[in-house]
Formats: C-alpha cells, sequence, structure tokens
C-alpha cells in the first residue's frame, strides 16, 4: 500500500493498464480510476502516472494538484519517463509544489537523456532564454538536436536559428540551411524568415549540398512529427 491519500476504488473492477487507458479515452473516469489505482497498488509505474493526471486535470475526481504531484513524483521516481517529463514542469510552474526551476530542469534533463522529445525541447527552452535558471546554450543547442532528429519542427527552427547565428554551435551555413528547411515545410514563420536571409547570403555550392543534406536526412527520417504535450513558459 501506499501512504498517499488516494480515492478508494468505487467498485471491485478488475483490469489492465490497457484496460485502463481504455476507459478513459471513452470518458468511463470511474472505472478507469479504480483500474489504476489497483494497477498502481501493484507497482505499475505508468498506473502512478495516469492517476497524476486525473487528479491534476479533475478526470472523475476533485482536482487535488498535490495529490496529482505525488501521484507524479512516485510514477517518476519508479522510472516513468513521461512523469518525469510532467514532474519537471510542475516544479518549474509550481503546479501542485513550490516553484523550484533548478529541480525541475534535473528532471527535465533526466528525461529528455533517457529519449522524450518534450523534456529536450523544454530543457532546451529553459537552458537557452537563461531566465529561471543559468543560460547554457552549449546544452541547449544538445537537447534541441536530439528533439530535432526526431522530427520535432519548433526544435528544428531552434536548431537551425543556433547554427545561424553559433549559439552553443559552431557557425554552420549548411546546417542551418538543413534544419531551417526542415521548419520551414511544417509553415514555421520564424524559420522561413530567416531560411530567405540565409539563402540569400549563400553560394551556389553551399545551397547545392544544403539540397543534399535536406534531402538525405529525409531519406534516413521516415518518423512522423513528435508530440509535445507540456510546454514551458519562460515569459
Amino acid at each position: 500500500m501506499t501512504d498517499l491519500s488516494l480515492q478508494e476504488p468505487s467498485g471491485a473492477i478488475g483490469g489492465t493498464l490497457t484496460d485502463g487507458v481504455a476507459c478513459y479515452e471513452a470518458g468511463q473516469f470511474e472505472a478507469a480510476y479504480d483500474i489504476f489505482h489497483r494497477c498502481a497498488e501493484r507497482g505499475d509505474a505508468t498506473a502512478w502516472f495516469w492517476l497524476s493526471v486525473m487528479h491534476m486535470n479533475g478526470d472523475g475526481v476533485a482536482v487535488d494538484k498535490q495529490t496529482g504531484f505525488k501521484c507524479c513524483l512516485k510514477a517518476a521516481d519508479m522510472g516513468s519517463v513521461q512523469a518525469q517529463t510532467n514532474l519537471g514542469v510542475m516544479y518549474i510552474q509550481g503546479d501542485g509544489v513550490a516553484q523550484d526551476a533548478q529541480t525541475g530542469l534535473s528532471w527535465l534533463c533526466r528525461a529528455a537523456d533517457a529519449g522524450d522529445t518534450g523534456a529536450q525541447f523544454n530543457a532546451a527552452t529553459l537552458l537557452s532564454a537563461g531566465k529561471v535558471v543559468e543560460k547554457d546554450l552549449e546544452t541547449a543547442a544538445k537537447y534541441y538536436q536530439m528533439a530535432a532528429e526526431s522530427g520535432y519542427f519548433p526544435a528544428q527552427a531552434r536548431l537551425g536559428f543556433s547554427y545561424r547565428n553559433g549559439f552553443g554551435v559552431t557557425k554552420d551555413r549548411h546546417k542551418a540551411f538543413l534544419w531551417l528547411t526542415l521548419a520551414s515545410q511544417h509553415g514555421a514563420g520564424s524559420a522561413i524568415s530567416m531560411l530567405e536571409g540565409l539563402v540569400s547570403e549563400m553560394t551556389p555550392d553551399e545551397l547545392h549540398r544544403g539540397h543534399q543534406m535536406v534531402e538525405k536526412w529525409m531519406q534516413d527520417h521516415r518518423a512522423d512529427t513528435a508530440d509535445v504535450c507540456f510546454r514551458v513558459d519562460t515569459n
């Protein structure tokens, strides 16, 4: 058992975590909560994550941000990468817990290193802005690169900007052209305008090389663009 003060299951329903997710997506929140509760008691980290989501959003239960945070922390400690990302955002935004940007960043970096695109982009955004944590453009560029490689076009735009200006990386017109071109294909306005300026400065040979890099990247990467459910606000 856990020392968290969770709402007790309302019935004797069993089921797997997959059943719980299906109930949640169907809007059957009471059944979903019962299943997640029982799975969590059996030590399922993802079930703890879902309980956190339900308490944070008020899905079938009263909104309880503190309990939502505790459930998320439990899931994160057990290794749920999704929970680690959400926990980082909770700390940064003070959602269900006292605001602590440095602790939030550490959780985001943990999830980012485990491959979570949302955590990579959020960590990079914080580190490049330098408003709530110390600015670190090199580490920011590293995480933008990781998210960009997964196909997340906002990260591609930021990475192109970094290569265009030498922020955290060595200036490189070819790489800037690659990432700005990829981001522009998704209609990113800032990437389009930056790409236009870059193209006006590039020689025909540089443009040819840039187009070759774009074609190769698109051949090598067939995955769909990653989705980021949580975005850090640094304004």
